[in-house]
């Protein structure tokens, strides 16, 4: 029963109070129950205000400071923010719907503002303006008196050669690779005669490709020059070695100060280490062949050198007359080096059959890399033979295929 009874007016029998609980969820304005014209107006204008505070970074002047999320999250926490949604002229009924009990009809009816002091966070006072004030002096003395703090400059990339853009660089790098792969294949498939007119002709073309062999060698698993430098190393002091297609020599950079007698032939001289020669034909260096037709066997006469080193330089079609002069400057006994690409044997027998006819014998074969096969020969006594057997033997050039690249 209402508690009053006056025509056209009513009050509902529980009070609004009561009707909240700490369970229901806080009701939005726009959900409130309908009001009196001028309430309506004055959360209208609340709502407005609050509105322009958030849009306006100064905020209204006289109007609390715009708090954060995180801020309102705390205050909320700590029962400030609804404090000061109270101080700020919030609904009654909003506050009533936080507060279950005595508490929600406590806080029903309107609270006077609590006065802020000058100064703290909720006002902009006087203080407020010396803080900041003082706050930007310090910041202010700090960059001038205090020293700048040590950033670690950052690593700066190497510039690419004679000026060139990283691009620029790329594409000479293409260049050279197209170009080494070029006289690459020239050198395999010519013989030694074509070749050393080539370099006569152009100079540029022995640097090209050593430029290009040297990039070429950080891809291998290792590299036999590296191998025979380690093996010759153990060799006595005078031990003589003639390092046949030394391209950069090497061989002779690393064992000479040792104290071994390294001599690199190759088709281009450097003015150093390398003696320009064609090694497929006469090599300036002391030694004879066997004895002529219809004598007995023989190692020759007049050499003088102890190891003979083939590191990947079998390359012309003519290769079998290079190791026809190895066998003509050793010594009797002397030893013969092949490191060759696996892939260029048609057949490893084959190859090792040819180079004992030609005056040695096989002492060690190592297949356990995958791209070189390493061959350890020792020169023999040999009988004469007739110019047509040479010419039968020097024609198998075959058994060795020529490096070639796929077309890009």
């Amino acid at each position: 029963m209402a508690l009053f009874d006056v025509p056209g007016w009513s009050v509902p029998s529980e009070p609004v109070a009561q009707a909240s609980s700490r369970n229901k969820k806080r009701k939005r304005p726009g959900a409130a129950p309908a009001e009196d014209d001028a309430n309506k107006m004055r959360a209208a204008q609340v709502n407005v205000e609050k509105l322009m505070e958030k849009l306006d970074d100064a905020g209204a002047q006289g109007a609390a400071e715009p708090q954060t999320r995180k801020k309102r999250k705390r205050n909320l926490k700590s029962g400030e923010g609804k404090k000061g949604e109270l101080g700020q002229g919030g609904s009654d009924e909003a506050a009533s719907s936080t507060q279950p009990g005595k508490q929600a009809q406590k806080k029903a009816a309107p609270q006077p503002q609590q006065s802020v002091p000058a100064g703290t966070k909720n006002e902009d006072g006087p203080s407020q303006e010396k803080k900041k004030k003082r706050g930007r002096q310090k910041e202010k003395g700090k960059a001038v008196d205090a020293p700048a703090p040590s950033v670690p400059a950052p690593k700066s990339k190497p510039q690419p050669a004679q000026g060139l853009t990283a691009l620029q660089a790329n594409m000479k790098n293409s260049l050279d690779g197209a170009r080494f792969r070029w006289i690459n294949e020239i050198l395999y498939k010519s013989d030694s005669e074509h070749a050393h007119q080539l370099m006569r002709e152009n100079p540029n073309v022995f640097s090209e490709y050593h430029t290009g062999f040297r990039h070429q060698v950080h891809s291998w698993p290792t590299n036999p020059v590296a191998h025979y430098v380690s093996a010759l190393s153990s060799y006595p002091p005078k031990t003589v070695i003639v390092d046949l297609g030394c391209g950069d020599a090497a061989l002779a950079r690393a064992l000479v100060p040792k104290g071994m007698t390294v001599l690199s032939f190759d088709l281009v001289s450097d003015g150093a280490y390398v003696v320009e020669a064609d090694t497929c034909a006469r090599l300036p260096l002391p030694g004879s062949e066997e004895q002529e037709a219809g004598g007995g066997e023989g190692e020759g006469e007049g050499a003088v050198v102890d190891v003979v080193v083939c590191a990947l330089s079998l390359m012309g079609t003519n290769w079998p007359r290079c190791i026809r002069e190895a066998w003509r400057v050793l010594q009797p006994g002397g030893e013969l080096k092949i490191a060759e690409v696996a892939s260029r044997f048609t057949d490893v027998d084959d190859f090792a059959s040819l180079v004992n006819s030609i005056g040695f014998r096989l002492k060690s074969k190592d297949d356990s890399n995958t791209h070189f096969t390493l061959f350890e020969f020792k020169k023999t006594a040999r009988k004469p033979k007739s110019e047509k057997e040479w010419e039968g033997l020097l024609s198998r050039g075959s058994i060795l295929k020529p490096c070639e690249y796929k077309r890009r």
